[in-house]
Order: C-alpha cells, then structure tokens, then sequence
C-alpha cells in the first residue's frame, strides 16, 4: 500500500514518520538539484551579461566565486539535516542530461541563440523544481502538524519522539 498520498490521519505512527522522512529526503535531492540549476543558470546570464557588454576580454571567472557561493552554500529554508551525494539522483542526472546537450561546458563557444535557449531549459527546469519543493513542503508540513497532534493529545508518547530525527 502507497502511503504517499494517504491521509495523515489513517496513517500508522511508524508509517508516518518512515513517510516524512522518505519525503524529506526527496526534498533534500530536489533542493540540491535546485541550486545546481540556480548556478548553471547563474553562469549562462552571467555570460549573457558579458555578451551584453560586447567586451572580447570579459569572461565570467572573476564571477564565480559570488555565484556559487550564493547557490551552492547558501542557506536552506528548512533545518539542516545530514548530507547525502545526491549527484547519482535521477534528477541530477537529468540536468547533466540538458546541460550536455546544450554544449555547456563551453559557454563561450554557444552562439548567442544557443545560449538563449539553453538559459530557458535552465530556467523552466529550475521552476518544475521550485514547484516540486513546494508540493514537497505542504505535504511534509501535513504529516509534520499530524505528528505534533499525536503527541499534544497523547496519541504518541514523548520518548518515542527522539526516534522523530
């Protein structure tokens, strides 16, 4: 039996916190694909921008510590929890996928088209991801307010919440 989209409320207490766990480590992966998808997008306007400007000299090296910086350490929205290699993800997978295709290893050689496509691949991945995190967010939210009324109303007892990480 599925529990992804059973009602909280149905579930067992060990379904339930085997279900918010499972739930976020799929938002772990999605968020880390998310900020690899951030800095390549990042790059690829960083070089629009260079483009833009209609220097020859103008590169993006001297950007990237500020780009991944901000995408590949920033902060997350939720509490930290232990790291996992997401690389091998299905979803990291896909983006080396796109990213191979358009030829991003060398944005420099991209003709201004290529590079514009490759920009709108990045940014409408970005987004399918940004709205899979928020899907993500709502349904563990749910299963989160479900273990807190379990334990408010004595459904579940206090020492099984160390077992809650």
């Amino acid at each position: 039996m599925s529990t992804t989209n059973s009602d909280p409320h149905e579930l067992s207490l060990d379904d339930l916190r085997a279900l918010r766990a499972g739930l976020q480590q799929d938002d772990d992966a999605v968020s880390y694909v998310r900020r690899l998808t951030q800095a390549r997008l990042d790059l690829a306007r960083a070089e629009l921008r260079n483009r833009a400007v209609g220097d020859p000299d103008a590169n993006i090296t001297g950007e990237l510590p500020a780009i991944l910086g901000t995408q590949l350490t920033g902060g997350p929205a939720r509490p930290p929890r232990p790291a996992d290699d997401f690389s091998g993800h299905p979803l990291a997978q896909q983006l080396d996928e796109l990213c191979a295709e358009a030829g991003s290893a060398d944005l420099e050689s991209m003709t201004l088209d290529e590079l514009g496509t490759y920009v709108a691949k990045l940014h409408e991945f970005e987004r399918a991801r940004s709205a899979e995190r928020k899907e993500l967010f709502a349904r563990i939210d749910e299963l989160s307010a479900e273990l807190v009324r379990r334990y408010r109303d004595g459904e579940a007892h206090i020492d099984g919440l160390l077992a809650d990480d």
